[in-house]
């Protein structure tokens, strides 16, 4: 990629970054919250290395990627000082090892398997490793997620594994035909992290409810949602 092409997605990146985060201090306060109580997290697929320190050196703080592969060949560009980085896409049992240690936190975990190989590559290491549950909070059978009605049930069993620390909930919900519909996915969502944090049981956190993207951010802050993940709205759309 060219530099005058570098130089212009990060002026992209600033006038984006700025919006944004006006937008959801503005959504924060209309639910009765500081704009601090939520994070930006950017989603950062397919965006190059060089756009992605920029954004990290104008103040981005939070980071996530989605395929291995790609985060993998990245890492050792990246600067990782000031910036957390999560995992937040599909993980399979077999690329654990890889993520392990090179993230703070897992977000889609949804299956027993997934949590113990992620709680196993964790002590090897002799660290602990965040995790959100991730929820079909549209009962969709063509997306990941714990069923609404087992969560309790799934928290329960995976944490005892050591290694593992449960911080909270995330969810994709279904594709919205108008923000009403999105408002309640994402007010369903945020009853379920009241839910579980009031139970208060060990090694349950629930400090995290990461719902919203570049599409519907500012129903899920207004909904509760204390991070989202929003990628082309910051970045422009992916090619």
């Amino acid at each position: 990629m060219t530099e005058s092409l570098l130089n212009e997605k990060c002026v992209n990146f600033d006038e984006n970054f700025k919006r944004i985060n006006e937008e959801m201090a503005a959504a924060a306060l209309r639910s009765g919250r500081e704009p601090s109580d939520v994070t930006l997290l950017a989603a950062t697929k397919t965006v190059e290395p060089e756009v992605i320190n920029h954004a990290i050196q104008g103040g981005l703080r939070a980071m996530g990627e989605n395929r291995v592969q790609e985060y993998l060949s990245k890492y050792d560009a990246l600067i990782k000082e000031n910036c957390i980085r999560h995992f937040i896409g599909r993980l399979q049992s077999n690329k654990v090892k890889y993520i392990v240690s090179k993230v703070s936190c897992v977000q889609s975990v949804d299956s027993v398997k997934l949590a113990l190989e992620i709680a196993k590559a964790s002590r090897k290491r002799e660290i602990v490793t965040d995790i959100l549950v991730e929820v079909n909070v549209g009962s969709e059978k063509s997306k990941g997620g714990i069923e609404p009605g087992n969560l309790y049930e799934f928290i329960d069993e995976i944490r005892v594994f050591s290694g593992i620390c449960i911080k909270g909930l995330m969810c994709i919900p279904p594709i919205a035909a108008n923000p009403a519909e999105s408002c309640r996915s994402f007010s369903k969502m945020h009853q379920y992290y009241v839910d579980m944090r009031s139970k208060k049981i060990d090694n349950i956190y629930m400090d995290t409810l990461s719902m919203g993207m570049s599409d519907d951010y500012i129903q899920a802050v207004e909904q509760g949602s204390t991070m989202v993940r929003i990628g082309s709205a910051l970045f422009g759309r992916r090619v």
